[in-house]
């Protein structure tokens, strides 16, 4: 059986993560970028896709672990008969050094230790060629293939068929590193560089990150946690915002719905922003105000979903059949086909965000409100289209309810913009359009007989995305068709305490197969709860929700509450963006909703 997910903790270079197991195995690394192929995909199969291990001998010797304050600097503690040991693990955030360095310090007694190393190309399907070579008295291993080729620097390691192995013995004192790095194949062999100085900066670079973050009230934590999750889901030379670390983790265990989450969805990377914003990031959303200018340029009508971390366009799906997938899990994605559909809430996103931006002193340039009145002509164009949905559906195109406010969003940030903060712009056409799409939500997207918001024009049933509608002010928390919405959401999508995005049953999604309780939408009902008064109520979810993360606070996408396991892509950035939306909920910030209309 594969490690449960919650068992991985994540480490990060802000260019690209791992996933390192309890058992100290790395079973998931893509070098140089988050979506580039992997080196170690055993997440995604078992040891023969590729991983590394590093653990005492002694099968059993107890590990405890945590991060080295705000940092993604892992620390594993290793207690034995023998004496105890520590592995702290890290990815350099230095420029030009992308590597795993795992340094192995003695404590007390004396602790045998081995590593296995197994190198896999290109999801698992490139075993490299590899030697042995020495380099300054050092021995070094060398293993290539294709574009990619990486160095093992430390403890000699021997070869057993297509796997590496090594022992040793550390005592109180010693320190052991290994570092394994990237380099492009037709490069020359990367020279060795000072672990201490790259530990020392990677430490100081995350804390001095983190400070900004408030430390206090109840979930603090938490928040400060998921801050820097959302920092190391975000590429630091580009901007982009990652929506998880992997792909293919599996919504449902044995199931289809397995799909690729290292690519930048506009609507996730926006909620980020504002996440960044509410907490005084204000450079972090300049610099994403710039990859966006330079992702979406060109035609408006042309602007897709999502994009590639660097602003790339074409991110065609395909399945990897030599990857069993994570549980047998099939199929492998890479790549993801939702980025040639219409999403039209996706467009009054972004403009939420850059509203919040601007609001909070980040200057807009000539271009980039130009970019914004064409995305504004744009929305416009299309205001009676049919989408997919903020859930990707991948059946019938409706009038999603939820869509619809966010095209409603669009213009009535558009009109503010005029309006209250001087720009530029035919702030008369988009108030008409505005309130044309308010008034056909209120016709078509309420239901008669329940007063609640529907999840289409064409259905009774209700969808957790409405959880969002007073948090963009299109309506109060406490409007009458808001609580007969909650009611309804209670009803019908609770299950075990925990919010379903909707009914799969009635195949709406165009897919087969269950999923399960989705955690940014139970850390939504947290704020509507607060929102709405329902106080007691919000802090019992809120505490529940917290008590999902794992021993080093990381959430992934969703929960299987009958197995008590987590499930899908991780770490999730929605489910750490919306824990930081509800924790700010209970502390009584009003967020996107100070704006209400």
């Amino acid at each position: 059986m594969p490690a449960p997910i919650e068992s991985y903790a994540l480490l990060s270079s802000c260019r690209t993560a791992a996933l390192v197991s309890d058992a100290g195995s790395i079973d998931w690394l893509c070098l140089p970028r988050y979506d580039s192929a992997s080196i170690f995909a055993a997440l995604l199969g078992d040891e023969t896709a590729g991983c590394w291990s590093l653990r005492p001998v002694d099968p059993d010797a107890v590990a405890t672990r945590r991060y080295d304050g705000d940092t993604f600097v892992l620390i594993t503690r290793w207690e034995s008969a023998a004496g105890v040991v520590e592995v702290h693990d890290f990815l350099p955030t230095d420029d030009g050094v992308e590597a795993v360095v795992r340094r192995v310090r003695g404590v007390s007694g004396t602790v045998a230790m081995r590593t296995q190393l197994r190198l896999r190309f290109d999801y698992a399907r490139a075993v490299p060629w590899v030697r042995q070579i020495v380099d300054d008295d050092e021995p070094v291993l060398l293993a290539v293939a294709g574009p990619d080729a990486v160095t093992h620097r430390g403890p000699r390691l021997r070869a057993t068929d297509t796997m590496h192995e090594g022992q040793w013995r550390v005592t109180a004192g010693d320190v052991v590193d290994s570092v394994l790095r990237w380099e492009p194949s037709f490069g020359a062999l990367p020279a060795a560089f000072d672990v201490d100085a790259a530990l020392a900066s990677t430490r100081e670079r995350w804390r001095r990150w983190a400070e900004p973050v408030d430390r206090s009230g109840p979930w603090a934590a938490h928040v400060q946690r998921s801050m820097l999750v959302l920092r190391a889901l975000t590429h630091a030379d580009t901007g982009g915002i990652v929506a998880a670390a992997t792909t293919s983790l599996p919504e449902t265990f044995g199931g289809s719905r397995n799909w690729d989450y290292r690519y930048v969805w506009l609507r996730d990377a926006a909620l980020t922003l504002e996440a960044y914003i509410a907490h005084g990031y204000l450079d972090a959303a300049e610099r994403w105000r710039d990859w966006l200018l330079r992702a979406v340029a060109g035609d408006p009508a042309d602007v897709q979903i999502m994009y590639g971390i660097g602003g790339e366009r074409d991110l065609p799906e395909r399945e990897l059949p030599n990857l069993p997938g994570y549980a047998g899990s099939a199929p492998v994605r890479i790549g993801n086909g939702a980025v040639d559909q219409y999403q039209a809430d996706v467009i009054g996103e972004v403009l939420v965000a850059l509203e919040a931006a601007r609001l909070a002193g980040v200057a807009e340039t000539p271009y980039s409100w130009a970019l914004q009145r064409a995305l504004l002509d744009q929305v416009a164009d299309e205001v009676d289209r049919p989408d997919h949905g903020i859930w990707e559906m991948r059946g019938d195109l409706h009038l999603f309810t939820h869509s619809r406010v966010m095209v409603w969003a669009a213009f009535d940030r558009g009109v503010r913009a005029v309006e209250e903060q001087a720009m530029t712009g035919d702030a008369a056409r988009w108030r008409t359009l505005r309130d044309r799409v308010r008034a056909q939500i209120d016709e078509q997207g309420v239901s008669a007989a329940g007063g609640h918001f529907t999840q289409h024009e064409a259905t009774d049933e209700t969808d957790a995305s409405l959880l969002l509608l007073p948090q963009v002010g299109f309506c109060a928390a406490d409007d009458p068709r808001m609580l007969a919405t909650v009611e309804r959401i209670e009803r019908t999508l609770l299950r075990d305490g925990l919010v379903l995005r909707y009914r799969t049953g009635g195949n709406v999604d165009g897919l087969s197969g269950d999923e399960h309780p989705f955690l940014a939408c139970s850390f939504w009902l947290v704020q509507q709860y607060a929102a709405s008064g329902r106080n007691e109520d919000a802090a019992a979810l809120m505490q529940r929700l917290c008590r999902l993360v794992n021993d080093v606070g990381l959430l992934s996408e969703e929960y299987d509450t009958g197995a008590q396991r987590q499930a899908g892509n991780t770490p999730q950035a929605l489910s750490h963006l919306a824990l930081v939306g509800a924790a700010d909920a209970l502390a009584g910030h009003s967020g996107r909703a100070a704006h209400r209309r």
